[in-house]
């Protein structure tokens, strides 16, 4: 009774669907794999985001953090943040963590705070020791706490001495947990963590020092309003401060941003997937349309319209892709439990906010919904138009109905939305924008590919062996399988050879050529005063070393001509030079590994107005040029500069070179240190190494060195683990191409079945067979091999030297195992759906023709 209230197109639809969803497997498959790619991407990056929202105070340490660079807060500053709330001061800096016999040294990130430290959540230590007892001086020694891996590189445990600058320090328990270590940016060692008065002893605390002081404030009032007066009077009371300031609001706005560009290119690549599944979604329906052929000539015999017909199908369209779209929101809303944990490790947030995100669902959702019309509504359109006399012909024959003008433009349009949708969320548009125009090339240029293989193999002259004959027939047949496997397995491998061979180039940048020309380490906080006794020790103990050595302080940009820094209309990839404070310098003579492009270089002795050099690339993306004014707070004072000459810079060599190079009269009666690199002679390495270290630590203890291996090493394990998940992302793309492959084999079977039995009827064996479709899946699969490879390595040669600005390097390798791959895949795939058609024996098969 209640189907018969149902509208007749859905009742029929129904009625279909009783038979069960066989023929629609691939359809649910490539919608919900491409559904879920991009509500797990969503959904996995907003619980990263809402984590880093939702414990903003922790994560800051406070409802505002004012940070001061080289210089601790005057009284004046002090008393107002005093009449805020409740302010704890800490300072951070690098120095190194050293055995008692200066046997062995590493780089720590040390952090002396305050007894009020932490002023949100709790700092945690594996013995569970009260705070005041770890951090206390007993017996004259102070103690600290510091990361487990502190220990496991210098071998050493609870109890054990070690030292930091020239005073001994006793280990007293291990750090599991430090709530705001987010907001203090990359770190390149463990944590140590001290009394703020111990660090006073240490002697690293002298003018010019590379460290960082940091003001949290509990503020009094809790109000939104409050929190945003503070920090418009902070600017207004000391305009000369030069402190960064960062509030609960948005506790570490790098990572977030840094998060959400990941999400952009994670989504886009999940469109990849749902777009290569979208041929198996025409395919799907195309099959399941070729299927009811004589229900659908049935029903135009009985009277039923076009418009009737297209309303069943797409009812069962309609039906099905919700339930793919439900199969994928599923899947996106699991996702943040079980990865959240694992992307926490690159992305340092303490705890991503595991639950369902309605927005990430909704746009997936979205997607999903233009991506089933846009693919299905041209088989849609095609059987509306068919007539009844063609759908009653016989099985082998196809009519070439065209898809009608509606069905056509309707289609079009939801392609439109897709990439509307996915430009206007992006962070980047304009990187979006680049990516779906090369996606929609890629899919013009593969259908341009398969149609030039079929005309390839159609004007093959007709002789030679029989397999090979029939092999290229059936590449260039009506309803082959060519454009498919091209289409959907090409994009698939284009877009993981071009991955592949960024990421070949990457490590090869960081394992072998940077570490070729970059100094072996860099030492900083030299005191300016003892410059040459340093340089002279190290010339002593690494004789024929490379020494550079110039003067190192941190500023902050203020303004650009009058605008605001914080405000500056600056693009995503510079935005980082107008964020907080940076290292600069001043010399006399052009820096080693730079080149002026434009302006001179101011001459030795040189006393007129301050004067500043800008590096070119970054002067050009924040619209800067000769003759342009910047304002730059060093120590606690505002410096106008003007810009003298622009110049490029090397930084692949890892040498020391700024963003900022001023005019020595600018800046060079400011208290600071010396910043300087050494590169040891080959045949010596160890040795030197070796002596340097111990010297430098009896001689220098408050001098820090930064093993650039070591460096690297970080950077290129962080690297690791963002291009693993960026690989399992592309990976679905290939997954998609698989189920399309396998979805548009299966569509073929009748065919195929049809190719057997006439065969086997003349005598053909089935190992004659065997050959036959063994050959055409290695030159289907080998074809789409080569345009993967070549298209690929353009791509990835281009990423690499036009926007990476490296020397490309050609990995034959990664070339090799995409074409094996792919060939494997396409055979394999192949077989497996052509094994049955082989095993149809001929005398059945002719009678039930018979019979039709």
């Amino acid at each position: 009774m209640v189907m018969n209230r149902l509208p007749v197109a859905l009742r029929l639809a129904l009625r279909e669907l009783r038979g069960g969803f066989a023929g629609f497997a691939v359809f649910i498959g490539c919608i919900a794999l491409g559904v879920g790619a991009i509500a797990s991407v969503g959904s996995v990056t907003r619980s990263l985001v809402a984590g880093i929202d939702n414990e903003g105070q922790a994560i800051l340490g406070g409802d505002v953090s004012f940070r001061l660079a080289q210089r601790p807060a005057e009284d004046a500053e002090r008393k107002w943040l005093t009449g805020l709330g409740q302010v704890s001061e800490s300072v951070s800096m690098r120095s190194m963590a050293r055995l008692p016999d200066h046997s062995d040294q590493m780089l720590a990130e040390v952090k002396a705070v305050d007894a009020h430290y932490p002023l949100f959540g709790s700092v945690e230590f594996a013995g569970g020791s009260p705070r005041a007892s770890i951090f206390d001086k007993r017996d004259g020694v102070w103690g600290i706490a510091a990361e487990a891996s502190l220990l496991t590189r210098l071998n050493v445990a609870v109890g054990d001495r070690v030292e930091i600058g020239s005073m001994p320090v006793v280990i007293r328990d291990v750090i599991t947990r430090e709530p705001d270590r987010l907001s203090g940016g990359l770190t390149f060692g463990p944590r140590v963590m001290m009394a703020r008065e111990a660090l006073e002893e240490t002697g690293l605390m002298r003018p010019g020092s590379l460290m960082r002081w940091y003001y949290k404030v509990r503020m009094a009032d809790q109000s939104g309003a409050a929190l945003d007066s503070a920090i418009e009077q902070a600017g207004e009371l000391f305009p000369q401060a030069g402190w960064s300031l960062e509030s609960r609001k948005n506790a570490a706005p790098r990572i977030s941003g840094q998060i959400k560009r990941f999400r952009d290119y994670l989504t886009l690549v999940g469109l990849t997937a749902l777009a290569v599944g979208g041929v198996g979604v025409a395919n799907a329906v195309r099959a399941h349309l070729d299927g009811r052929r004589a229900v659908i000539a049935t029903l135009k015999a009985l009277g039923a319209p076009g418009a009737l017909v297209s309303r069943i199908y797409l009812t069962q369209i309609v039906l099905l892709g919700s339930l793919a779209i439900a199969i994928g929101l599923a899947i996106g809303s699991i996702t943040p439990a079980l990865a959240g944990s694992y992307l926490t490790s690159f992305f340092p947030v303490a705890d991503a906010a595991a639950g369902i995100y309605p927005e990430a669902l909704a746009i997936a959702a979205i997607y999903g919904v233009l991506a089933a019309f846009a693919f299905a509504l041209g088989p849609l359109g095609r059987a509306r138009e068919v007539p009844v006399s063609a759908l009653y012909r016989d099985h082998v024959s196809r009519h070439a109905a065209r898809v009608p003008l509606f069905y056509r433009a309707s289609s079009i349009a939801c392609i439109i939305a897709i990439a509307a949708l996915a430009i206007a969320i992006a962070e980047q548009p304009k990187v979006a924008a680049v990516f779906i125009v090369a996606a929609a090339a890629g899919f013009v240029f593969l259908r341009l590919v398969a149609a030039a293989l079929m005309r390839a193999a159609r004007s093959v002259p007709h002789g030679g062996r029989m397999s090979v004959r029939l092999a290229l027939a059936n590449i260039h047949r009506p309803n082959a399988l060519t454009p498919t496997v091209v289409l959907s397995l090409g994009l698939g491998l284009t877009l993981l050879v071009t991955l592949a061979l960024i990421e070949s180039n990457l490590n090869r940048q960081l394992t072998q050529q940077i570490p070729d020309m970059a100094p072996d380490y860099f030492f900083i906080d030299v005191p300016s005063t003892r410059a040459d006794e340093f340089t002279g020790l190290v010339m002593e103990t690494a004789p024929g070393a490379d020494v550079d050595q110039v003067p190192m302080l941190r500023g902050r940009i203020v303004s650009l001509n009058g605008k605001s820094a914080d405000g500056y209309p600056a693009p995503p990839e510079a935005q980082w030079v107008l964020r907080g404070d940076r290292g600069i310098t001043y010399a006399t003579a052009v820096p080693k590994g730079s080149k002026v492009v434009a302006g001179n270089w101011w001459g030795e002795g040189y006393d007129g107005p301050p004067l500043v050099s800008f590096e070119a690339e970054l002067a050009e993306l924040l619209g800067l040029k000769l003759g342009d004014t910047l304002r730059v707070n060093v120590l606690g004072r505002n410096l106008d500069v003007t810009i003298a000459n622009l110049r490029t810079v090397e930084w692949e060599t890892l040498g020391i070179n700024f963003v900022l190079v001023f005019s020595p009269n600018a800046v060079s009666g400011a208290p600071h240190m010396m910043l300087t690199t050494v590169a040891f002679s080959d045949d010596k390495r160890a040795e030197q190494e070796k002596a340097l270290m111990r010297a430098s630590a009896d001689i220098f203890p408050e001098v820090t060195a930064v093993h650039v291996k070591e460096a690297l090493d970080t950077f290129t394990s962080l690297l690791g683990k963002l291009l693993l998940a960026v690989r399992i992302a592309s990976g679905i793309t290939l997954v998609s191409a698989i189920l399309v492959l396998a979805g548009a084999l299966a569509s073929s079977h009748r065919f195929r079945i049809y190719d057997a039995v006439v065969l086997k009827t003349l005598g053909a064996t089935r190992q004659r067979l065997v050959g036959v479709y063994l050959l055409e899946f290695i030159i289907l699969g080998s074809a789409t091999a080569l345009f993967a490879v070549i298209a690929g390595s353009i791509i990835a040669w281009v990423v690499v030297t036009q926007v990476m600005e490296l020397e490309f390097f050609m990995a034959p390798g990664v070339a090799l195992m995409a074409a094996i791959g792919a060939v494997v895949l396409t055979v394999l795939l192949g077989l497996a759906g052509t094994w049955r058609a082989l095993g149809q024996k001929p005398a059945g098969f002719l009678r039930a023709l018979a019979a039709g």
